[in-house]
């Protein structure tokens, strides 16, 4: 008799190990060709492997519950001649062993989904993996094996016929309700492929999968992109954030900024709803001075800052950028209009400095001119608010006890929970909602 080695195979998912749940034979069983031996466990399923020789069952090299990589040997089979031993049913590596690169699949006889249920985890003790590999004898001749007849079906223990199937393909029946049994396989050697199922079962053909990188771009990251990058983790992962959010009615905004465009001092100054925000955050921290401080953690101190250095965030071919309005605490509106129109106008054309775009005390990101209603910004490092902007619409608004349509914003503050407790950041942004619904209230700060 030869000893064969019978390595555990890739079960057709791309898996690289499987665990052994339990066998159905023992040494010293006699088997035949097609019997299941073991039962294991992929990453998707309990799958049932049969045996591709006849024989006898020399010796177990894997446990229950030990975890074996594909290609490493499980089970030593005394085979019982030439005749018994049956030949790989897909290519011409055998079952088991590498060929070109990678573990041939097992198909054809190949691994059945298993019908019983998973086995819990729970209990199982570890077993240490003990792969032994058998003494073989001395060399003995070679059995030629045949190449599969595509007619030739294979013939169950139980004698019935099982179809050549890949594992993905039987899985593919199986869901679809197609019996194999009744197939003729299209593809080399009889073997039933997933089209023939498809078209049994009356499914369109599935449209094969792109190869990797196919209609794919890749872009170095470098420069702005990864700056910000690198600075949003950072945030994100340093600063304990915290967003909350306010719905306000900014028709007396809209209506002042008319009003306005109409006044001889404005006349050729672009008056935006992000002015009348920088103007109104500016003023709310006068009131709230923590969401215009700093955490200094090695120091271990907070510090404060009699200055607003407002950052502001604009999107450029480049990416994100968040220059800085210096002291906006100490310009008027028109002041800050100008400086803004100045900011977005450089950033644009790509030609702000890295000098501007750093010592930030407190931010705006208008996501509003993207049409958003709003979102939760991450604080740029260093910062301990950010206000985000939203869209602003016309929208059904309740007006001393009558509904009627408003011009309607969103805002939203993200704060560093470390530097701002909730109710700092609660009263930070209604009075900048309340500056954005009544303009006039800024005569009272």
């Amino acid at each position: 008799m030869a000893l064969k080695h019978f390595p555990l195979p890739d079960v057709g998912e791309g898996l690289t190990e499987a665990e052994i749940l339990g066998w159905r034979v023992q040494p010293g069983d006699a088997v035949t060709v097609n019997q299941v031996i073991v039962e294991i466990e992929t990453a998707k399923a309990s799958v049932e492997l049969p045996c591709p020789w006849a024989g006898t069952v020399r010796e177990l090299l894997a446990e229950p519950g030990q975890t074996v990589e594909v290609g490493s040997p499980i089970i030593a089979i005394d085979l019982e001649g030439s005749a018994g031993e049956a030949a790989p049913a897909e290519g011409s590596g055998k079952i088991g062993e590498e060929s070109n690169g990678r573990i041939a699949t097992l198909v054809g006889y190949g691994p059945r989904t298993a019908s019983a249920k998973r086995r819990p985890r729970k209990g199982r003790e570890p077993v240490a993996a003990q792969v032994v590999q058998a003494p073989v004898p001395e060399p003995v001749a070679q059995v030629s094996v045949p190449e599969p007849v595509a007619v030739a079906p294979a013939v169950a223990q139980q004698g019935g016929y099982v179809p050549l199937a890949k594992p993905p393909v039987r899985k593919l029946a199986k869901d679809l309700g197609v019996d194999l049994t009744a197939l003729s396989g299209s593809g080399s050697g009889g073997v039933i492929t997933r089209e023939d199922v498809q078209s049994a079962a009356g499914a369109p053909p599935a449209v094969p999968a792109a190869e990797p990188g196919a209609r794919e771009r890749r872009v170095p990251i470098k420069g702005v992109r990864k700056a910000t990058a690198q600075a949003m983790v950072d945030s994100a992962f340093t600063a304990p954030h915290v967003t909350e959010f306010l719905t306000i009615d900014v028709t007396p905004m809209m209506e002042l900024r008319e009003r306005l465009k109409s006044h001889p001092e404005f006349r050729g100054v672009k008056i935006t709803p992000l002015a009348f925000a920088a103007k109104a955050v500016c003023l709310a921290a006068r009131r709230t001075p923590d969401v215009n401080a700093t955490w200094d953690g090695p120091a271990g101190e907070i510090v404060y800052k009699d200055y607003v250095h407002l950052g502001i965030a604009a999107a450029t071919p480049r990416g994100l950028v968040v220059p800085k309005v210096r002291d906006a605490d100490q310009m008027s509106l028109k002041e800050l209009a100008e400086a803004l129109e100045r900011l977005a106008t450089t950033a644009r054309e790509g030609k702000t400095t890295p000098a501007e775009m750093v010592g930030g005390t407190i931010t705006i990101t208008n996501v509003g001119v993207f049409g958003v209603d709003t979102g939760t910004p991450i604080l740029n490092p260093g910062e301990s608010a950010i206000l985000a902007l939203g869209a602003i619409r016309d929208m059904p608004w309740v007006v001393d006890g009558q509904v009627v349509p408003r011009k309607v914003c969103q805002l939203a503050l993200s704060f560093d929970h470390r530097v701002v407790d909730g109710q700092q950041g609660s009263q930070f942004l209604a009075d900048v909602g309340a500056l954005l619904a009544d303009p006039s209230m800024a005569i009272t700060y």
